[in-house]
């Protein structure tokens, strides 16, 4: 599984490019760019800059996890990942240590 995101379908309209969402995010345009292709995988700053620069949002809004391509998982996770939904009602325990494992 990887951590994919929904930000660039949530910046449409509110930072008119990929210089103003960096600049919200507080990281480069490159690692944005990368990200955005697929070359680059979602570390830790992307998410604080993500939560930083799209404050009204939950973590499961704007990311989600989908099936790595390749990975030989089944094809309902992968119908599953494709057509991702927010998964407002799974709710890590205070002091989970999984918690943030991304």
């Amino acid at each position: 599984m990887i951590v994919r995101t929904r930000i660039f379908e949530l910046s449409n309209g509110k930072y008119p490019n990929l210089s103003e969402l960096a600049r919200a995010m507080g990281i480069s345009v490159s690692q944005i760019y990368r990200v955005r292709e697929g070359t680059r995988s979602i570390n830790q700053g992307f998410i604080v800059g993500a939560i930083r620069a799209f404050p009204q949002y939950r973590l499961d809004e704007l990311f989600y996890l989908a099936v790595e391509p390749g990975s030989g998982e089944s094809g309902k996770e992968t119908q599953a990942a494709t057509n991702p939904e927010p998964a407002s009602t799974r709710v890590a325990p205070a002091g989970d240590k999984y918690a943030c494992g991304v």
